[in-house]
């Protein structure tokens, strides 16, 4: 619908999760590229793009990592791979993209990878699921994550009081952040809704909603 077409655009910044309606937060990524993937079919390769769809992917990327993170004043330390922050890597064979992560490295560990039965013989014992890995236990995961908290928890001495093995980390001010910082998603186009059809028009273009028949990372992905 409208929706899918003004994330395209760049118009809308942010795919989040909902509590208890239509979102989930497993699924946050697997929509993403779901809606890219629909997008694609239907508007084709974004102005400069070629056949790599660079500038979607970037556009998309950018709607679960670090927008995210400068709408909520995290971005100095989350967000992107950048020197100086807390990198969160997620590494996908090809074929599983999106669906199944080969490999989830939280700050240079290994958190969580693909493996098969530890008590088997073969080298690609079934099934294979994601488990824990040494970045996922022990101290781990306190040295590789941060406590975001108010600037005034930390002038208040909440660290001290608490003796958390995690680093406290004071939230930025979001006051002065506009739409103009949301990476690769920034264009303000006018929207018009019509209030007795619901007809949506996006820089005076209508918008027509068509259901998509067949998606790409559905059930075939998931038979265990």
């Amino acid at each position: 619908g409208a929706e899918d077409v003004l994330h395209d655009l760049g118009a809308i910044s942010i795919i989040s999760s909902d509590s208890q309606a239509m979102g989930r937060v497993g699924e946050v990524i697997l929509r993403t590229w779901q809606t890219a993937h629909v997008m694609k079919r239907r508007r084709g390769a974004l102005p400069g793009d070629g056949r790599a769809d660079n500038h979607r992917v970037r556009r998309y990327v950018a709607k679960y990592t670090i927008n995210p993170a400068v709408a909520q004043g995290l971005d100095r330390e989350i967000g992107s791979v950048r020197t100086g922050k807390l990198a969160d890597l997620v590494l996908w064979e090809p074929a599983f993209f999106g669906v199944k992560p080969l490999l989830v490295i939280k700050g240079g560990q290994i958190a969580y990878a693909q493996m098969g039965d530890a008590n088997a013989s073969i080298p690609t014992p079934q099934p294979v699921l994601p488990r824990p890995m040494y970045g996922a236990v022990g101290r781990a995961p306190a040295a590789n994550s941060v406590n975001f908290v108010a600037p005034l928890a930390i002038e208040d001495g909440l660290p001290d009081r608490l003796g958390l093995g995690k680093r406290f980390v004071a939230i930025a001010s979001t006051r002065a952040v506009t739409k103009a910082d949301m990476r690769e998603n920034d264009a303000r186009p006018d929207v018009a809704i019509d209030p007795d059809s619901f007809a949506v028009r996006v820089d005076g273009e209508l918008i027509e909603s068509v259901p998509a028949a067949e998606l790409p990372m559905a059930q075939r992905y998931f038979l265990f």
